[in-house]
Formats: structure tokens, sequence, C-alpha cells
């Protein structure tokens, strides 16, 4: 099914990403989108910095799907990717429970920086841009650690937890954008669709 442009803007979008958060949120604000997974090797590149890492692998997703359609999507592609950052450490998503044990007692009682990139394909060019959020976790013990893994939410979250779930309860103090330590933070998204001529705040 396509979304034909209208005299006034786009109707509704590509979403670049499988994940429910990043559906979720924009249905949250009202964009109208369809969902086509991207597939791509996350591994960083020797020597890459976070934000340059997330850039990469946003704009790959998008171009990813882009090119699926044949280099013509009919319309706009938005794409995103998160990352959690320590130091000059990157984290990623728990491959398993030890992974994820290791990662949380690692950020507890610590601030620990989220970054998140925003790719939107329009009109034959990529745009991006991208948001940074700083979250203070308190001290977390090993075995409410083991007790959280084993709730199932932290596989498949960058950083092994979700701040709008269970893993709430580790944030001390957020500064920045929540839905951008979500996976995809609607003030810069919005923007982006907005210069794209995107409509939201449209039912479902």
């Amino acid at each position: 099914m396509g979304y034909p442009r209208g005299s006034m803007g786009y109707d509704a979008i590509v979403l670049a990403s499988a994940s429910e958060r990043r559906s979720q949120l924009l249905i949250q604000i009202g964009v109208r989108h369809r969902i086509v997974g991207a597939d791509l090797d996350e591994t960083p590149l020797a020597g890459e910095k976070p934000l340059d890492y997330v850039q990469r692998l946003a704009a790959g997703k998008a171009q990813a799907v882009v090119a699926r359609q044949g280099g013509l999507p009919d319309a706009p592609v938005l794409a995103a990717d998160t990352s959690v950052v320590l130091g000059d450490r990157l984290f990623g998503k728990p491959a398993d429970e030890a992974e994820c044990l290791e990662m949380l007692g690692a950020l507890a009682g610590r601030t620990h920086a989220v970054l998140t990139a925003v790719a939107l394909w329009h009109d034959g060019r990529l745009h991006q841009s991208h948001d940074t959020s700083y979250v203070t976790f308190r001290p977390i013990d090993r075995d409410e650690r083991r007790r959280y893994w084993a709730s199932g939410e932290p596989a498949g979250k960058a950083g092994g937890y979700a701040i709008q779930g269970l893993g709430a309860v580790f944030v001390e103090r957020l500064e920045g954008s929540f839905s951008g330590v979500m996976g995809l933070p609607l003030f810069t998204t919005a923007a982006l669709l907005d210069a794209a001529g995107v409509r939201r705040w449209q039912a479902a």
C-alpha cells in the first residue's frame, strides 16, 4: 500500500524499524506510518566514535529501505538508532544474561549518555539530526539485576534496560528527552517531519 503525496504534504511515512517502541511514539504524535524492517550489521567500526556510529546506522537503515524500493520510495523514510555510552564504552543490546548483568553493573550508580540519531530520506536526500540525554542510575545489586533479566524486558534493549518499563525504577535522574532514551526523540523527529511536509496529529 502506498501513500501518495497530496497538495499539502504527506499523510504518512515509512518507518525503517521493527521497533514497537518507535512505532508507538509515532502513533503518540499522530504520524501515520507503515513498518519496513531494515537488517544491518551493527558491529562498530574500529575507532568509530559513538555519535558517528549511531548516525551511520540510522542512515544505513533508511538507505536500505529506500534501496529496497528501487530508490524511489512513495513516502519519506524514517530511521533511528540508539546507543548507551559510558565513558568511551558503547553499550549495545545484551546477547545473554551474563552480558546484561555486567552492563547494568557498570551503569549502576553512575551517569551515562543515551545517543539517538534520526535519519529521514525525503525528496532524494538524507536529512539527519540527533539527540543526547543523560541518565543517572541508582545502585543495583546483583540479585535485582538477575530478577530484571528474568522479566524478559532487557533483551533487545540498548544498555540492557527500558526506561518506559520495569527499568524505570533504576533511574534516579534524567536530563534530556524521555522519548529519546526510549529510542525516538519526538521533538527532533517532529522537526524533521515538519520540514518534509509530513502531517501530524492525525487519527490512526
